[in-house]
């Protein structure tokens, strides 16, 4: 067998050819090139300094320009290109994006909205520099570690040495080849306040702040890890009864696709508008119309239901350390800018310790040679060596008190010394600065040995520099899960034909049954005594001979079945009343004992638990004495779906016939206020409320002096912010209360019923001015307070029975002047005779709150204590 020759082939003239590499390995390497190059170059920034390499670029080239004033973004463009190697557009475009959050770049100019999606106008038309704060948390040449640019013709940061946590502050989105980052914006004063309590030894919890405001729920925010999502929302009010009003915006999104999803999801009929209107100008306002009939409340839950004014976030923290992409959580980057802050910090004071005691050094080298004329042995020198020996000798008395040893180069300085200065020499002075510099140098030895006191002061001085007007932006909430098939507008109408056994909004021509949504899932129970759930369609077949169909709201308690079926194999009548609160769709289950010939002889569904009377009447050839009786359901129990229920006759029944209507055996409901999220609800989340049942209504006592009547449907809500009361309304309560007029600048105290009855409308029961504000409200028999009064320099507290101090009047009346002195607090103390155990919630603030009233910016922020404590 012959030897197989691997040596490589030669041409013809002898020169050996390459040696041949699958293109397989030549793909692989290259693909796992481009992925490095794009993930560390390109996509996700570095831990160090929060930035990306253009972004770095960018203020490194805005760096070498600075001179105090504004520069065209072409020409830094320009000077940012003799680093960056991806052209013009990217650096447009990033250079935009940082000069958008106003933190590291002023601007000037057209630089477009980030709320409207407005775009930013050509490079040649605006300008930018340096902020102050990026000026000094930014750059650091000395503490700064250099690289040669792509071309090898100029040097270039490797990182910048920023001192705060930056890349938090901004946030940062990017995709590389098979890796994603996205970092949420934090807050500035938040940052700062966390980076401090991690200084003292305390644990930091930042979430998101985001410059469009809003609503945001972060109960799922992970830290911003993979994994973590946040709700964000947009904060829309009530304009009037006719239009609700968007005034903040979800972070990611613009004025223009908000509208676009409103009209959207109006086109597809799952809200009911008018129209919309942008009128956006300094702040964000786009106007919604109601449409008749329209549910203000109910139509904001659909908007979040179905519009962009709620989107979800999913963040994604990755950060390149050591240059290697890491998922790391948000306080745990705070933690390594933290600790790198106070790093640059150590540095910066150990590189001026350094700078302090050189100059310290040659100070005092300088006065030496001066006043002990050493210049003047160097006369008889005749060579240059001599004159270094001879200043060299004429030192060496003082050199043990050097903190280093004296070289040649600090000899030479010491020749350059001008004539002029050394016979101007003023030892005072050259003391004085010693002495100056000494100080500063012990100042400088202090923070080394204090670093995180020192840090701690650094920090406080930016939150005190830089703070004002960074307090944050979007309001932290928990928002209630609001389900689509519930809010959806009904958008469509249902039909069945009964006979043939279909049901659907396609069947105009048979019998209609009601209005409903798209979303809905509807129940059709047969005369054999089985039901099915499916989703609303065209037409669908559920099955022939249907007594009953619906929509079906899966989990509603309040809902119950009464049915008597005649059982197929034993011929007894049976009766049972039964719930159905959860079901698999298109699934068919069986209501009687489901044995062949069982029919349904009597059936009806009852929205609130209802139970009537039927007379039964049996045939006349039955054996049964009584031939004709009554059964009211409320006898039985409710059971589930699948009992078989009791026995009511053994004999074959004629016919069955309504006697009388039933009424609800279920009671009232227990409604519960969830103080979190401004909602009413059954869960027993929150405070109860009361037990409501029929035409009951909510009262809602508001802190501008202003109440509201609505039902107890849990689609209601109720802005926490200024609400100070909520119970279930009893029109013969009275209500007491105390408020502050804004135009006599005195506290007033009334006693009223309330005498309006049109729900959904807020009533003012104060003085209709702006700096009028209600103190306290309850609905206490005998309600007590503690009034704490300034009385010359003194203060007194005195106690006040407001079922004392006034007679009941009517709703509008202004009530009496509490005091002539100035009210410093208010206190709501226990009344001196409780209520029953189902008034408990009736008060209106905890007892023991005390609102605090000492000075006018108090007065001003007095709303915002209330039902929900300081």
């Amino acid at each position: 067998m012959s030897e197989i020759d691997n040596t490589p082939e030669e041409n013809l003239n002898g020169d050996a050819l390459h040696e041949s590499v699958p293109v397989s390995e030549m793909y692989q390497s290259w693909f796992l090139d481009y992925a490095s190059y794009v993930i560390l170059e390109r996509a996700v920034p570095a831990i160090d300094d929060g930035f990306k390499p253009v972004q770095r670029r960018i203020l490194h080239a805005m760096k070498e320009m600075d001179d105090g004033r504004f520069n065209k973004v072409a020409n830094i463009i320009g000077q940012t290109m003799q680093y960056h190697p991806h052209g013009d557009a990217s650096i447009s475009d990033a250079i935009v994006h940082i000069g958008q959050k106003e933190l590291l770049i002023e601007t000037q100019g057209n630089w477009g909205d980030i709320r409207t999606g407005d775009g930013a106008a050509a490079a040649r038309y605006i300008e930018a520099r340096l902020s102050k704060f990026a000026l000094e948390v930014v750059f650091n040449p000395q503490t700064t570690e250099w690289q040669l640019s792509y071309d090898g013709r100029k040097r270039e940061p490797v990182t910048l040495p920023v001192k705060f946590p930056l890349l938090l502050a901004q946030g940062v989105e990017g995709i590389a080849v098979g890796l994603s980052t996205k970092i949420l914006p934090h807050n500035f004063c938040e940052l700062i306040s966390s980076s401090i309590d991690l200084l003292k030894g305390k644990k930091s919890n930042i979430l998101p702040d985001f410059p469009t405001g809003g609503l945001a729920d972060f109960s799922e925010y992970n830290e911003g890890l993979r994994g973590g999502r946040i709700k964000v929302r947009a904060r829309i009010e009530e304009g009037d009864s006719k239009s609700l009003l968007i005034k903040d915006i979800p972070f990611g999104t613009t004025t223009t696709s908000v509208i676009d999803s409103i009209i959207k999801a109006n086109d597809k009929g799952k809200i009911k508008i008018k129209k919309v209107v942008d009128n956006t100008a300094k702040d964000v306002e786009i106007q919604v119309y109601l449409a008749p009939g329209q549910s203000p409340d109910m139509t904001i839950d659909a908007l979040y239901a179905f519009t962009d004014c709620e989107v979800s976030i999913s963040p994604n923290a990755c950060v390149i350390v050591n240059e290697k992409p890491v998922f790391m959580g948000v306080n745990e980057i705070l933690a390594h800018n933290t600790q790198q802050t106070k790093e640059l910090l150590k540095r910066e004071l150990e590189i001026r310790k350094g700078e302090l005691m050189e100059k310290i050094l040659f100070s005092s080298l300088e006065k030496i040679f001066i006043e002990n004329r050493i210049y003047r042995d160097i006369e008889e020198c005749e060579t240059w060596e001599s004159v270094i020996e001879t200043i060299d000798r004429g030192l060496d008395p003082y050199k043990p008190s050097f903190y280093r040893d004296i070289t040649t180069e600090d000899i030479v300085r010491l020749t350059e010394i001008k004539i002029k200065r050394i016979s101007r020499f003023d030892s005072f002075k050259a003391d004085e600065l010693m002495r100056k510099l000494e100080d500063e140098l012990k100042e400088v030895e202090h923070h080394l040995q204090n670093l995180t006191d020192y840090a701690i002061s650094f920090y406080k001085e930016l939150l005190k520099k830089y703070g004002k007007g960074r307090e944050r932006k979007t309001e932290i909430r928990t928002f209630d899960t609001i389900e689509a098939t519930v809010v959806a507008a009904n958008n469509a109408k249902l039909y069945v034909n009964r006979k043939d056994g279909f049901v659907g909004y396609g069947l105009k021509k048979d019998e209609f049954i009601c209005d409903c949504s798209d979303l809905d899932d509807i129940i059709a129970f047969k005369s054999d005594g089985t039901c099915v759930v499916t989703r609303i369609q065209d037409k669908v077949f559920v099955g022939k001979d249907i007594i009953h169909v619906a929509v079906f709201r899966k989990g509603d308690e309040r809902m119950v079945y009464n049915m008597i079926y005649l059982d197929g194999v034993s011929g007894r009548a049976m009766v049972k009343r039964f719930q159905i609160l959860s079901v698999t769709r298109d699934r068919e289950y069986v209501l009687t004992k489901g044995t062949k010939g069982s029919k349904v002889l009597y059936f009806t569904p009852n929205a609130n638990g209802e139970a009537e009377i039927v007379t039964v009447y049996l045939t006349q050839g039955s054996k049964a004495r009584v031939k004709v009786f009554d059964f009211d359901f409320k006898e039985i129990d409710i059971k589930g779906r699948g009992a078989g229920g009791n026995i009511l006759s053994r004999y074959t029944i004629r016919k069955i016939q309504l006697k009388m209507e039933g009424v609800s055996t279920l009671g009232g409901l227990d409604v519960y206020f969830d103080e979190a999220v401004g909602r009413l609800n059954t869960d027993e989340r929150g405070k109860l409320i009361g037990n409501f049942l029929g035409d009951d209504k909510v009262i809602a006592f508001y802190k501008d002096g202003s109440y509201e009547l609505t039902s107890y449907e849990l689609t209601n809500r109720y802005d926490t912010n200024t609400l100070m009361l909520i119970e279930k309304f009893d029109p013969q309560a009275v209500i007491s209360c105390i408020y502050f007029d804004g135009v006599s600048k005195n506290h007033y105290v009334k006693r009223f019923h309330v005498e309006t009855s049109t729900s959904n409308k807020k009533f003012s029961f104060i003085s209709d001015h702006r700096k009028s504000t209600l103190d306290i409200i309850s609905t206490h028999k005998q309600p007590q307070v503690e009034v704490t009064l300034k009385k010359d320099k003194e203060t007194e507290k005195v106690e006040y029975d407001l079922d004392m101090l006034i007679d009941v009047k009517g709703w509008k009346a202004v009530g009496n002047r509490l005091t002539s002195h100035m009210v410093k607090s208010i206190k709501l103390l226990e009344p001196i005779k409780k209520e029953e155990p189902q008034k408990a919630a009736d008060d209106s603030l905890e007892v023991g709150t005390t609102i605090d009233l000492s000075s006018k910016e108090e007065e001003d922020d007095k709303d915002q204590l209330g039902l929900f404590g300081k």
